[in-house]
Formats: structure tokens, sequence, C-alpha cells
């Protein structure tokens, strides 16, 4: 089984498809030994592309929630009110 290069059009519902495919196909099938190899050597670099781009994806997560808190937790922008429309009891 020829290896597949990794591409530039790598998604991860494509990646889990093929590592569930290659699953069934190793647990299913009578394969020969370099089959069964090349197979989990795909799973391998299939699984490593996938927890990257996993961690990508919480890294970016977090980043927003964090920006996100850090908005709604500024203080409120100071405007130039005029003071003499405050009433004051001394």
């Amino acid at each position: 089984m020829p290896q597949k290069a990794p591409t530039s059009d790598f998604t991860f519902e494509k990646a889990i498809t093929e590592l569930e495919e290659i699953v069934v196909s190793m647990e299913e099938d009578q394969l020969p030994l370099q089959e069964l190899i090349d197979k989990f050597e795909r799973g391998a670099i299939l699984h490593k592309e996938c927890e990257a781009f996993l961690n990508s994806a919480k890294t970016r997560l977090e980043t927003i929630a964090n920006d996100n808190a850090k908005k709604s937790t500024a203080p409120a922008p100071k405007t130039n009110s005029n003071d003499d429309d405050e009433i004051r009891l001394f």
C-alpha cells in the first residue's frame, strides 16, 4: 500500500474517517504483515496530524475566550462629563 503524502487540503474530518477505515481494515482483514505495517504507519501519521490540529484549535479557542473575558471585565471608558450637572450635597 503506497503511503499518502501529507497534503495541504488536510481536514480533521477526512483524517478521522481515514483513521477509522484503517482501524476497521486492520481488525477485520487478513492482511500481509507489510500491509499491516504500512497501515499502522499511515495511522500514526494521521494521528499526529489530528493531534496537532486539535492542539492548535484548543489554543485558538483559549485565546478567543481570554480575549472575550478581558473585554467583558475591562472598565467602561471614561467620558468627559460636565460636573456642573451633578447635584452636590456638601
